[in-house]
Parts: C-alpha cells; sequence; structure tokens
C-alpha cells in the first residue's frame, strides 16, 4: 500500500541521498522573492493535543510562528476544543480546523510534522510516547512524566524514532536563569557546597468535592485514560493536580521548573542525586492526598546538597558557595556581593545553550534536527528528582539512588514507586 510521505520522511531520505554535500534545508521566504510568505513545501504542519489554560497559551505562541501552520486540534472536552478551534481558524482565516477527541486517530494522520500536547500530568507518558513511534516531533509540557519510568520509555522512545523533543520548561529561555548558571558553572560563587529551591506548594482544600453529573461535552472516562475509574467531581481542569492519580501538586508542578534551573546550574541536569530523604504534609481528610507542606533533602556524587522545600527558602534556585551566592527566580536574579551580576563570561569559559524563545527554539530544532533546550533526557531528569522526593515522602525514609541505572539499590519497595498501575486498555 502506498504511504504518503511526509515532510520529516523527506527531510531524512534528502540528507541520506546528499551526503557530505552541505546545503540550506530550508530556504527562507524572502530569498525566494515572496517577502515574509513561506511556501506551502516549507511549512511546518501541527496539532495540538490538550486546550486547557495552558495548551491555549502554547498554542498562541507557537501558531504565529514563521512556517508554522496548525491544522488540527484534539482534547477531550467540547468546550476546549471548540476554543482551540476558534484560535486555529482565526490565525488560518478559514474553519479548516478538524476536530479530534482521540489523540490516537489524530495521530494517525500522514500530513503532520509536529505536535504539541498539553494535558493532565498522568497523561504526558501515554500521549508522548505514541506520538514518538507515529514520528512526530514533540513540544510538552512539563512535567516530563507522571513516573520516572514512563519517563525512561519516553526517552528511548524519542531516540529510536529520532524525532525533536521540546519539555515545557521555558525559564531556560530566559537569559537571567541562563546568567545565573553560567555564573555558577564559570566559578564566581566559588565552589558550591549547598542549593535551595524554594517552590509553592499549591493550595489543596480540606473538603471533598462531591460527585456531580459529568457536563455536557466532558468524555470523564476518557479524561481519566490509565487512571482508575472514579465517579466525576470537579477536579478537572485544574484541582487534578492536588490527586496523586493524576499528579503530585506543587513539588511536581512548580517544583519541575525550579530544580531544573538548579541542576542545570550544577551541570547535573543530564543525571540525578545519589540520596534523598525529607518529610510531607499529607491532608488526612478530604480528598486531596499530595503534601501541603513539603522539606526534602537531596545529595549528589559531589557531596553537594539540595533543599527543596515550600517554606524558609527563597523562591527559585539559590547556589551557595565559599566565595557568595546567587538566586534567580521568574522576572529577578540577584547574588551577595552584588559585584557577582557584573563578572564578565569571558569567550573561554563555559556558555549555556542560548535560547531567547522556548517556542522557536523547537521550531528552529525541528529545521536544523538538533538538540532543543531541554530535550528529553534534560525533562526526565528534572522531573526524576520531584518524583524521588514523592518516593521518599511515601516511604518516609532516606534512599539510596542510581541516577545511571536509575533504581534504588536493594530497595524493592521504593522501586516498585517508580511506576503507577495503568487502566485497561492503556499502557506504556
Amino acid at each position: 500500500m502506498t504511504k504518503k510521505i511526509n515532510r520529516r520522511q523527506f527531510i531524512k531520505s534528502s540528507g541520506a541521498l546528499l551526503g557530505a554535500v552541505t546545503m540550506p534545508m530550508f530556504i527562507p521566504a524572502r530569498a525566494l522573492g515572496r517577502d515574509g510568505h513561506t511556501a506551502p513545501s516549507d511549512r511546518i504542519i501541527m496539532a495540538s493535543i490538550g486546550l486547557g489554560g495552558q495548551g491555549r497559551v502554547d498554542l498562541r505562541n507557537l501558531i504565529h510562528k514563521d512556517g508554522v501552520h496548525f491544522v488540527a486540534v484534539c482534547d477531550v472536552d467540547r468546550a476546549h476544543l471548540m476554543r482551540g478551534k476558534g484560535i486555529v481558524d482565526a490565525t488560518n482565516d478559514n474553519e479548516d480546523c478538524t476536530l479530534y477527541s482521540d489523540f490516537r486517530e489524530l495521530l494517525q494522520r500522514t500530513d503532520l510534522d509536529a505536535v504539541h500536547l498539553a494535558l493532565p500530568d498522568h497523561w504526558h507518558g501515554v500521549a508522548a510516547i505514541t506520538a514518538a513511534k507515529a514520528g512526530l516531533d514533540i513540544y510538552s509540557q512539563k512535567p516530563f512524566t507522571r513516573t520516572i519510568c514512563e519517563g525512561r520509555v519516553l526517552c528511548d522512545a524519542v531516540e529510536q524514532y529520532n524525532v525533536i523533543f521540546q519539555t515545557g520548561t521555558q525559564q531556560r529561555s530566559d537569559e537571567r536563569f541562563r546568567l545565573a548558571c553560567e555564573l555558577v558553572q564559570n566559578g564566581r560563587v566559588g565552589k558550591v557546597y549547598k542549593v535551595e529551591v524554594g517552590i509553592p506548594a499549591g493550595k489543596a482544600a480540606m473538603e471533598p468535592y462531591p460527585i456531580v453529573p459529568i457536563p455536557d461535552g466532558l468524555d470523564w472516562n476518557f479524561w481519566l485514560g490509565p487512571a482508575p475509574k472514579v465517579p466525576y467531581r470537579k477536579i478537572a481542569h485544574y484541582s487534578w493536580r492536588y490527586i496523586q492519580d493524576y499528579g503530585f501538586g506543587g513539588l511536581t508542578d512548580w517544583g519541575v521548573h525550579h530544580i531544573d534551573i538548579a541542576q542545570w546550574g550544577l551541570g547535573e541536569d543530564r543525571s540525578g542525586p545519589v540520596e534523598v530523604e525529607g518529610t510531607g504534609t499529607i491532608p488526612k481528610e478530604g480528598m486531596f492526598n499530595v503534601p501541603i507542606d513539603f522539606n526534602l533533602n537531596y545529595t549528589y556524587k559531589n557531596g553537594i546538597r539540595m533543599n527543596v522545600a515550600n517554606r524558609g527558602n527563597k523562591g527559585g534556585a539559590t547556589w551557595y558557595g565559599d566565595k557568595g551566592w546567587v538566586n534567580v527566580s521568574r522576572g529577578q536574579i540577584s547574588a551577595e556581593p552584588a559585584s557577582i551580576l557584573q563578572e564578565w563570561i569571558a569567550p573561554n569559559e563555559i556558555h549555556l545553550y542560548d535560547s531567547k524563545d522556548h517556542y522557536q527554539n523547537f521550531v528552529d530544532c525541528i529545521r536544523s534536527r538538533k538538540e532543543t533546550i531541554t530535550p528529553c533526557e534534560v525533562g526526565h531528569r528534572s522531573t526524576s528528582v520531584p518524583n524521588l522526593g514523592e518516593i521518599a515522602i511515601m516511604t518516609g525514609r532516606k534512599l539510596t539512588w542510581d541516577p545511571d541505572k536509575e533504581i534504588f539499590p536493594n530497595d524493592p519497595e521504593a522501586n516498585r514507586l517508580l511506576s503507577r498501575p495503568m487502566r485497561a486498555p492503556w499502557t506504556i
């Protein structure tokens, strides 16, 4: 059966035929005399899966990038689906955007180059792995996956199918965060001995949400997906973060952002700690079962310790060395002594990946086939750290972690928590 060759397949086959010959794969439209109007053959054809608040933010940012053309949207909530279609149709000046309620049907399209995912955490692994197997480049919101086992399977799939992956930890594309990490890596605070990460726990109501009728247009069973089947309560589309079947509260929501930066500054963003211990206060009543307070301590193989807490620490990431400290969070960077921020990074020193726009970086890497600023492995490791904290809280004891093998040596109880059961027919 003849199968239509999509844009990615053409790029790969063309690269193999060209061999050592160097030529641009994408010619700017203005060079062809079209003054900013990209030829259809140069377009990156995309679709969005998940069109809640963050999903629509991502869609609006991606849809206006030069050469990006959205053709379809997918959501299990029809209200979200129609809002997404409205954005696409208004941008394309037509009503051609195709609607899907099942992402598997969307991923069977042969005209797609890439897909954007903004789903509840418990869906990240299944949806992204399926997209990778379809050969699609992926922009996916953090956390990378719900569990560490899912994360490793996704990384393996991304490598096997040779797709581009961008994790939605957009702080890496903010020059303040990059500067802070460069200052640390180049020794401006001296020898680092500890890092502190301050993140909000988020709000978790104590009273249970009552069981109510499923809203018209919401496929609740599909929303639950691999999670246990339960009656509908008004947890979609935000409060699910405070139920372990779907997320782990502020630790895996905000935590991934700042832990990602903390590890970037340490040069540990493709590895992880070797020990973890800590505590978390989980409500004893009500339906929410994630910590409303937590304090976690991690140790890396070089002896550096990292504390992650929702109280007591400065917001964001702070690296402490024997010559001072640097703190960075959204909208600000500070240091002691303040003169650290005036330090010049010389050309022969460490310069980290420089991205000015997280969405544009994804688009550029689709074209160049180069690694994004937050690729699969980095997204996985940044998410693994809060997931390790979750397991330490659940077991209530200090744990030893092997970041290379990604197991707890000689600890079957902790290793069982590296994954979560999935409701049939969903698997990874």
